[in-house]
């Protein structure tokens, strides 16, 4: 992890910062990151983003929930943004954390909410993604996962995977065998040096090696990396292996290299945007300052606007 990352994301655990950004947070520049507090306002942002030929998925922001009450709004939440897109027509399907359905709670408490949501996916014929959180809560979010999509299938249940820590890859192999769908990401938690790599290179390295191996195996892939080296050169080494275009896709975050996502349009890419809104958006807001000084300076001339 480099300085400037872990900097930031021991500085956003101070109290009097938090408190500090979350009065302040929309005025700075959160509205970059963050597509509105309420559904309503985040399904007219997605409507903009579908013109423009993207695609997208929506998240309810929150995570690790003190309560069982938070932790049923928040299955409810996401159980209504099916709803929502139904009724909408917009292009999108769903990604939610597990803490936020009360993974830190009870573990069957937490399978339980997570069942209903699966089944709303279901339901209304769409899919969600259960985003991973830091490693202490992998082993069980994997056991959730595997649990649901043996029981929903494939096309409704997808997972992300995290290429800065060493067990991916095995990680990756064992979940190809089920033939799921997973994002691939490179990580964005503050990890210690006996699970994930430590050097940058390392990560993007291991990131295409997974991204590679998914496809190998035949297993839909989402590419969700802003790194244009990264995604040049696997653009070349999609085509030389003629992977066709609808075994993976493209994701980009919200507000985040907005050109590049429509540039991968153009060139007949599907791209999905990962897309948060809710009004507990502070702890996601923080890992986007924290993977850019880019995104970090953005911040401090939005403070001083008028």
């Amino acid at each position: 992890m480099s300085l400037f990352r872990s900097t930031v994301l021991t500085v956003a655990n101070n109290r009097v910062v938090s408190s500090f950004v979350q009065k302040y947070g929309m005025r700075m520049g959160a509205t970059r990151f963050v597509a509105g507090e309420t559904l309503a306002q985040c399904v007219e942002a997605v409507k903009e983003i579908n013109q423009d030929g993207l695609v997208v998925t929506l998240d309810h922001l929150g995570e690790s929930v003190a309560s069982r009450e938070e932790a049923l709004e928040a299955t409810q939440a996401a159980i209504y943004i099916f709803d929502a897109i139904e009724e909408s027509g917009v292009d999108s399907n769903v990604s939610v954390k597990l803490t936020q359905l009360g993974l830190d709670i009870d573990h069957q408490f937490c399978l339980e909410n997570m069942d209903r949501i699966a089944a709303k996916a279901k339901e209304t014929n769409n899919f969600v993604r259960i985003d991973m959180e830091d490693t202490p809560r992998l082993p069980i979010t994997l056991d959730i996962f595997n649990q649901l999509v043996d029981k929903y299938g494939k096309d409704h249940i997808g997972l992300v995977i995290q290429t800065y820590l060493y067990r991916s890859e095995q990680d990756v192999l064992d979940l190809g065998k089920k033939n799921v769908n997973l994002r691939i990401v490179k990580g964005a938690y503050k990890e210690p040096s006996n699970v994930a790599f430590p050097n940058k290179k390392d990560t993007d390295d291991n990131y295409i090696k997974l991204v590679q191996t998914h496809l190998r195996n035949g297993c839909y892939t989402a590419i969700a990396t802003h790194d244009e080296k990264i995604i040049d050169e696997l653009k070349i080494w999609l085509k030389a292996n003629q992977i066709p275009n609808d075994l993976f896709e493209f994701q980009m975050l919200y507000g985040v290299r907005n050109g590049l996502q429509r540039q991968l349009v153009s060139e007949g890419y599907k791209v999905r945007v990962y897309t948060p809104y809710g009004k507990d958006w502070y702890a996601y807001y923080s890992r986007r300052i924290a993977e850019s000084p880019a995104n970090a300076l953005f911040i401090l001339k939005n403070f001083f606007k008028k």
